[in-house]
């Protein structure tokens, strides 16, 4: 836990706070005192969601909906204020490390006895999270906190408030998507609408992690497409697992919905060990324990020993009593847990033993069968030279070049293609394209690149197969990325011809409809090109309005290159904010992805020779041509929600 920061409040509805515990996608989490002397944590959500109607909205269904699940196995929403400025929720404190923390930094493994009543625990708290209508859609090591009592899940439902937003915004950006794909389902991957099995096969992937310490589809440092294909088309890797957890855990990872148990016959299958945890993990939750009491009886709290709780494992807070605005939660009359000595000796009794020995016995001695793999030849990369297939450009061997084996790609697949992943034609929020050249199986023939609000990525990925429907690449490297290092290699990607001008692209869950596309040095439509200058806005500027200018020039070039330049020119302003004689003066360009209609570029690099503190780099953006009065104007959009700048040519 760390102190409070002198911007920080003193206290959130009933609460005062005591420390931060952290900060998450969501928002930040505070550790604070209810007026009833238990110690809980408060979440307060970030302002830019805040500021979203559609995220309070389903934000506060969400709040509604989680009042209902708390209880045994789950830590339970004990009161909020959606409606506050700053939208906060506070949960039920759960005094226990996650299972990322013990399983990745402490303790390593678990024994079987600890991973089978973990199994029992999760299914438990699953059922009454689907029994109240919700799907969890991010169980993972992180989300799932170890106490004396078994394990509890937190953060359910909340996630699906920010997934609507990130429905309309950048989250699927390359390199970055929403969810966690080390523990995603198949379903969840190709972005199908998600069920209780959901779920169950994320248990699974949990259940791996556990008992190995690895996840079964592979790290996100291979690329996180690549993680997402491997679940979506690949068998797991359950090296290392122990055979009494086999069967359960394959029952669990089967690629279809109805193929995987219910979490109703995993709770009747699986036995309950007592004491479930290893000596030392019970150890540490007494060392936690005795934190958490100095805390409650008005001590400063002992700062948190290394590995300790913070963002993803931040204790869940008990609710005090309502204040006006202030939405509480039904009372949890459930007492805070005990807390737990190094021997265990305070460890709450057993919970009731069920079994439904024939789907156990069916689930562990579960038959699986082999997966079908193919084997591809990978060849040495083409002679460099005139053509991509070796050739002298004009369909003739060149002299003195070594000749590269034949290449495979159809000549229908040929060329640029692009599309858009979000958003729509005239108003796309990221963007893809792909240009092909010829070559065999293994060469990297084939050049791509994304755009979306935050992020521009390039790369080139390798050829696997191509037939007169199909061409597949698997593996890439990065060669552009903008900002520096925010792009991670593009996964399998797979074009299926629908005419000569359309294909299908697919990506993990992405899917798209690409069109063709200008190729070569020179792709900018001739009607950009030029100095554009803005509009006067003396309805936004006022008297100052001949002060403020930008400034774009759009030159000639192939995608991948900076085509695009900005020059902005506004008043310096003091430390209250007011203009001063002084002018700020900005430069920037940008690389350009995307042709056709609309001109696609990614985020705005500063030039260094033309920069002040007071200048901003704006992200991606698109261009586009309309007639106003019979003038042209250029229209610079933001890729996301928002007006665009409005240009006329300089003459």
């Amino acid at each position: 836990m760390e102190p409070l920061n002198p911007e920080d409040p003193a206290g959130i509805g009933p609460f005062r706070l005591l420390g931060r515990l952290g900060v998450g996608g969501m928002g930040r989490v505070f550790l604070a005192r209810s007026a009833g002397g238990r110690t809980v944590a408060v979440k307060v959500v970030h302002a830019e969601l805040a500021a979203r109607d559609e995220f309070r909205r389903r934000f506060a269904r969400e709040v509604a909906a989680l009042e209902r699940v708390g209880g045994t196995g789950t830590a339970p929403v004990l009161g909020s204020d959606t409606g506050a400025a700053a939208p906060w929720v506070a949960i039920g404190y759960v005094p226990g490390p996650s299972l990322r923390t013990v399983v990745g930094d402490e303790h390593g493994p678990l024994p079987t006895e600890t991973v089978r009543t973990l199994a029992s625990g999760l299914a438990r708290s699953l059922d009454r999270i689907h029994t109240a209508g919700l799907v969890h859609r991010d169980l993972k090591p992180s989300n799932v906190l170890l106490t004396v009592d078994g394990p509890q899940i937190v953060d359910f439902g909340i996630a699906r408030a920010v997934d609507t937003v990130a429905e309309g915004g950048d989250l699927t950006a390359t390199g970055a998507v929403v969810g966690s794909p080390g523990f995603m389902s198949p379903e969840q991957v190709r972005g199908e609408r998600l069920t209780p099995a959901s779920d169950v096969f994320c248990l699974g992937s949990v259940l791996v992690y556990a008992a190995t310490g690895r996840t079964p589809f592979g790290s996100a440092d291979s690329g996180v497409h690549a993680t997402m294909f491997r679940i979506a088309h690949d068998e797991p890797d359950l090296t290392g697992l122990p055979p009494e957890l086999s069967g359960l855990i394959r029952a669990c990872l089967a690629k279809e919905p109805a193929a995987r148990p219910s979490t109703g016959e995993l709770v009747g299958a699986l036995p309950v060990a007592d004491p479930w945890l290893p000596a030392d993990v019970l150890a540490r939750l007494g060392r936690h324990a005795a934190r958490l009491l100095e805390a409650e009886a008005g001590a400063e709290p002992a700062p948190e020993a290394p590995g300790a709780p913070g963002t993803g494992d931040a204790g869940r807070a008990a609710a005090g009593k309502p204040t006006a605005g202030v939405r509480p939660a039904p009372v949890d009359p459930t007492p805070a847990p005990p807390a737990a000595d190094p021997s265990g000796s305070t460890v709450a009794p057993p919970r009731p033993r069920h079994r439904r020995r024939a789907l156990f016995a069916a689930l562990t001695t579960l038959a699986v069968a082999a997966a079908a793999t193919a084997a591809y030849a990978f060849w040495p990369g083409p002679a460099t030279g005139a053509g991509a297939d070796g050739t002298d450009g004009k369909g003739k061997q060149g002299k003195g070049r070594t000749t590269a084996p034949a290449g495979i790609v159809p000549a229908a697949f040929l060329g640029a293609w692009e599309g858009v992943l979000q958003g729509g034609e005239d108003h796309p929020r990221e963007t893809a394209r792909i240009e092909i050249t010829q070559g065999p199986a293994g060469t990297k023939n084939a050049v791509y690149v994304q755009v979306s609000e935050g992020r521009l990525c390039m790369g080139r990925s390798r050829l696997v197969s191509a037939d007169e429907d199909e061409v597949v690449y698997g593996e890439s490297d990065v060669t552009t990325s903008v900002p520096a290092a925010r792009c991670t290699p593009a996964a399998h990607q797979t074009l299926s011809l629908r005419s000569p001008d359309v294909l299908e692209w697919t990506s993990g869950a992405a899917r798209a409809t690409f069109r063709k596309a200008p190729t070569g040095t020179s792709v900018v439509p001739a009607r950009f090109l030029g100095e554009w200058q803005n509009v006067p806005r003396p309805e936004v500027h006022g008297d100052l309005d001949g002060r403020y200018g930008t400034w774009v020039t759009v030159t000639q070039g192939p995608v991948g290159t900076r085509v695009v330049r900005f020059r902005d020119v506004f008043p310096r302003t003091d430390e209250e904010g007011s203009p001063t004689a002084g002018t700020v003066s900005c430069g920037s360009s940008a690389v350009l992805g995307g042709s056709g209609n609309l001109l696609v570029v990614g985020p705005q690099v500063r030039d260094q020779a033309a920069w002040d503190p007071e200048c901003a780099e704006n992200g991606s953006s698109y261009l586009g041509i309309v007639r106003w009065k019979g003038e042209e104007r250029l229209l610079v959009y933001p890729m996301l929600d928002g007006e665009p700048g409005e240009y006329r040519r300089r003459s």
